[in-house]
């Protein structure tokens, strides 16, 4: 049998990943070994980044809603909002609450009242 070479198909892998790592600093993106490992690494921290990115919004979202809570009323607190909200079946999320508590200040302040029992 004939000894097949690689050299197409070693090309065309080199240069994939060579595109992927256009950006990278130094010789992450010129030398194939050193670009497929930046490669590697970069996968690995995108992958913990969206994780983080999902932590992160849900504190934003929750800081936004106390900041409207105070602005109802300076002795609401937020763990007593939610706590009241979950008692009283009101099934929005934070970020829906959020998104109330910053478009519509009217609408997230009848939902504080309806939860209150006022």
């Amino acid at each position: 049998m004939p000894r097949v070479k690689t050299g197409v198909v070693r090309r065309r892998r080199h240069k994939k990943v060579l595109a992927q790592t256009k950006g990278f600093r130094g010789a992450n993106t010129r030398l194939y070994k050193r670009a497929k490992e930046a490669l590697l690494h970069a996968g690995q921290y995108a992958f913990v980044g969206r994780k983080l990115r999902k932590r992160d919004m849900r504190k934003l979202w929750i800081t936004r809603i106390t900041a409207s809570l105070q602005l109802i009323d300076t002795a609401l607190k937020y763990s007593w909002f939610i706590a009241a909200m979950k008692k009283a079946n009101v099934q929005l999320n934070r970020k829906m609450l959020s998104e109330l508590a910053i478009r519509d200040f009217t609408s997230f302040s009848e939902v504080v009242k309806t939860v209150r029992g006022k």
